[in-house]
């Protein structure tokens, strides 16, 4: 009873710290203290568009903040919708595009042409909107855009990787959109989902400067194998998808803000942790590489805590964030932080004294309406009392599969912010 008491407090603290990481990076937060000065407007108007999955909430932020006039529209996932009364939400499809998402590009970039110099559109940006805003170029279908976006998802290439090449198929990301609003000036408001908070990777960079070219795209193409439509390839090989290159006067007026970030949501979990009495450390917010990989190494820095007392003396919490990628072979239910946790939770060995939790702050890990899960001690037990073999699982890429089986599975809802993926490892004190 007191090993089993112990163990519900344990991961009672796990879902504390990354209920604290979501809840640093609300748009309610983060939005107000960038919004422009109403002086500075004079007799011009404000218009905001924006898109990802915390980009509804974004716009519902500047409505609650904002006495005056102003329009637009947001596009955001299916579910992630959040009432406003003078901007338009659109609701469009994650991780693959569709119509709705097409037709929603199509509008923003009418609605932002023909604008004054004295006009101020306010962008608002966040993980997601890759996929929510997908504008093909002339030459390209929206079912060639699809067919990239799901062989990109089973390749195993970097979320950075990934936005190249959806940059050089797109007619709205890229600078292409803050072009389109020239001459009005424009803000753009960004909460980070990527490794190294890169501009031009959130959202593939709609509003942002790209340094790459169709080559680099190309050589992404080749480096993964990857099966693209043939109208895709000529687009690539004629250099007609080209992006907004720096140092275009398109973009003269325009300014980026990072307003929130994976090291500030944990920074926030560490807090959480230190509040009940843990050393925390972050191991790093911008973690990459295949998700079973990175599993592997974490349960190694953790055993060397649990064994060795380095190079943390514990208890404590090791944090860290990032994206991982997953190289799909099998034909599970996917999910880059389970498949990270399911790896961990075989390397550790049922140890002891470790618990853990993966999960992704958006609330979806992978395409499933589940954020992650949690790894305790006994994990490997129960599976072996249910006949349940991990590492089938983990061959199959179903972390999602085997966690809930367990019902271990970690549901947040709609979180109404993202910022990338969330990995704490819990390592209690020894028994003396």
């Amino acid at each position: 009873m007191e090993e089993n008491a112990k163990a519900q407090t344990s991961q009672a603290l796990l879902r504390r710290m990354f209920l604290a990481a979501i809840g640093s990076a609300q748009p309610a937060l983060c939005v107000p203290p960038y919004l422009p000065d109403p002086a500075s407007l004079g007799n011009g108007r404000l218009i905001v568009i924006g898109a990802g999955k915390a980009s509804a909430a974004m716009a519902r932020a500047v409505e609650d903040n904002w006495s005056g006039p102003l329009s637009g529209l947001v596009v955001t996932r299916y579910g992630y919708a959040v009432r406003c009364e003078r901007i338009e939400i659109v609701e469009a499809s994650h991780p693959v595009p569709d119509l709705a998402g097409l037709a929603a590009a199509r509008r923003m970039l009418d609605m932002v042409r023909d604008l004054r110099a004295d006009d101020f559109v306010l962008c608002l940006i966040s993980g997601g909107g890759s996929s929510l805003l997908p504008m093909p170029l002339p030459d390209l279908a929206l079912e060639d855009k699809q067919n990239v976006s799901r062989a990109l998802l089973r390749s195993g290439a970097t979320i950075s990787e990934m936005n190249c090449l959806r940059r050089h198929l797109s007619g709205i990301k890229g600078g292409r959109l803050a072009a389109a609003c020239y001459p009005a000036r424009v803000r753009t408001l960004l909460i980070s989902d990527v490794p190294g908070d890169r501009p031009i990777d959130i959202a593939s960079g709609p509003t942002v400067a790209d340094p790459t070219t169709c080559q680099d795209a190309l050589a992404i193409v080749r480096r993964y194998g990857l099966d693209i439509p043939q109208a895709v390839r000529e687009v690539l090989e004629s250099g007609r998808g080209e992006s907004v290159k720096p140092g275009d006067h398109l973009l003269d007026g325009s300014e980026v803000r990072v307003i929130a970030a994976p090291q500030l949501a944990l920074e926030a979990a560490a807090g959480a942790a230190r509040q009940a009495g843990y050393a925390a450390h972050i191991l790093g917010d911008a973690i990459e590489g295949e998700a079973r990989d990175v599993g592997k190494v974490l349960a190694g820095i953790a055993l060397q805590v649990a064994q060795r007392e380095q190079p943390f003396p514990s208890p404590c919490v090791l944090l860290s964030g990032g994206e991982t990628t997953v190289t799909v072979r099998g034909n599970g239910r996917g999910g880059r932080n389970v498949e990270c946790l399911l790896s961990m939770g075989i390397a550790l060995g049922g140890h002891p004294r470790i618990h853990a939790l993966a999960g992704d702050t958006d609330g979806v890990d992978g395409q499933e309406e589940i954020a992650g899960a949690y790894l305790a001690p006994d994990t490997l037990a129960r599976a072996a009392t249910m006949g349940i073999k991990p590492v089938d699982y983990l061959d199959n890429n179903d972390g999602h599969g085997f966690f809930g089986a367990l019902g271990d599975a970690v549901v947040t809802g709609p979180t109404l912010t993202n910022v990338n993926d969330f990995r704490a490892l819990l390592i209690e004190a020894p028994t003396r």
